[in-house]
């Protein structure tokens, strides 16, 4: 069977954006494509929270310890101006806003004309609920901003003065952009937005919403706000998903459970037509990166590589891959001394064909809903070939794999990795 994979690459400059200033957060251009931006807001929200329920992760691990470095180095030696406005950043991503605040005020005293110093001071202020506070700040932040900069910031004022005329303001969404989001009866329908409001809604209103959710993940609000964003936009089934985001992370009152009914009511009727009518639901938004951040790798992290035994492989590591063009995969160091040598890989599986028991599989990062929707990025598929004769059963929830990793530079119509001789077992 032939499988052929269709290789886009989209170069974009790394850049960092007012709001929340962290050196080591490489940002991409925005709007990221839905699947890659919800996971990494999913987790910056996860990063904040705290408690028994809440799962470890890496990341939070990475960050804590970033803060210590900076302390440790605060006591040796004065911070300069980005090592101030990381310590504050990491406070906010890690949900600790009034440390941020007592940093960066340190800092001002200072570096009083740094503009990433007051973002995310105007940021942590807001976080705090404080909005007097946040708006002059941020107000003296646009101020001493690049010009590109300078829009997503007027609206986060925006934000910022709306929940200070209201701080439990519900329709967020009618009052930031200016329009109702509805029919030009005012009903809400799946797939009608009245065309005389729509003119007036912002065509960068996908990027700002992104914008504000990656500084302001914690906001509930804002992620129902980009939900109407997405629905008005054509794509009414990402805007059902969004929605039950929206109602998973508290926010149930009877406005957004109606929203989420109707839209959840033309998504299941979508995802009953053929794959191929699927193009016409997915919405007008042009995406320019495939996810937001591109974070850079720690390798004193990574376990050491053993020959003969079974190496874990984690996904950062996969993800690391950049496709030049023509085909010229360009792959992290550790992936291709694990070339040939066994691993193990904690996944979701993505059938290859409708059989409900296969030889063969893809192993994909997180759950895909609708492949002809949310593909993922080429270098983060692979594929899984059991031993000869083996089945196993396609399921829902994660598994473990252990196979050996085969890798792919010369043949763009084959697939990156290939886990060959593999074996399918409940993960850890």
């Amino acid at each position: 069977m032939t499988r052929t994979i269709f290789l886009l690459v989209i170069l974009f400059p790394a850049a960092s954006f007012a709001g929340v200033y962290y050196s080591a957060e490489q940002q991409g251009v925005l709007p990221s494509a839905w699947r890659g931006f919800l996971v990494e807001v999913r987790q910056l929200k996860l990063l904040g929270q705290s408690g028994p329920d809440v799962p470890a992760m890496p990341l939070r691990d990475d960050y804590r310890e970033a803060v210590e470095k900076l302390l440790t180095k605060q006591k040796q030696q004065p911070l300069n101006p980005t090592e101030w406005a990381d310590l504050g950043a990491l406070y906010i991503r890690l949900g600790q806003p009034r440390k941020a605040i007592e940093a960066l005020n340190a800092a001002r005293k200072v570096y009083p004309d740094d503009f990433k110093i007051i973002s995310n001071l105007g940021t942590a202020w807001q976080m705090e609920g404080d909005y007097p506070q946040a708006e002059r700040v941020l107000q003296e932040a646009i101020k001493k901003a690049p010009a590109t900069f300078k829009r997503a910031e007027e609206y986060q004022i925006k934000l910022v003065q709306l929940r200070q005329k209201d701080p439990k303001i519900i329709e967020t969404f009618d009052e930031l952009f200016g329009i109702p989001f509805t029919n030009a009866k005012g009903e809400v329908r799946a797939g009608e937005i009245d065309p005389l409001q729509l003119k007036k809604l912002p065509k960068d209103a996908p990027e700002i919403v992104q914008q504000l959710l990656l500084w302001l993940p914690q906001d509930t609000r804002l992620l129902w706000l980009m939900g109407e964003v997405v629905h008005a936009r054509g794509d009414v089934r990402t805007a059902a998903n969004i929605l039950d985001g929206v109602i998973e992370g508290g926010l149930t009152c009877k406005e957004v459970r109606e929203r989420r009914r109707i839209y959840r009511a033309e998504s299941d009727r979508i995802a009953k037509l053929p794959d191929e009518e699927h193009a016409k639901y997915r919405g007008d938004i042009e995406f320019r990166s495939t996810k937001p951040y591109q974070r850079s790798l720690d390798t004193t992290k990574l376990p050491e590589i053993r020959v003969d035994g079974i190496n874990y492989l984690p996904w950062f590591v996969v993800n690391e891959t950049v496709i030049g063009k023509p085909f010229r995969p360009k792959m992290h160091k550790h992936l291709t001394q694990l070339d040939g040598k066994k691993v193990s890989m904690v996944g979701y599986m993505q059938p290859l064909t409708l059989d409900s028991d296969a030889n063969a599989f893809l192993l994909v990062e997180h759950p895909v809903g609708c492949w002809f929707c949310e593909t993922p990025d080429p270098a983060s598929i692979l594929l899984v070939n059991l031993k000869a004769g083996k089945l196993t059963t396609i399921q829902k929830g994660q598994v473990k794999v252990i196979g050996v990793l085969r890798l792919n530079t010369t043949d763009p119509e084959e697939f990156l990795y290939t886990l060959t001789e593999a074996q399918v077992i409940d993960p850890d």
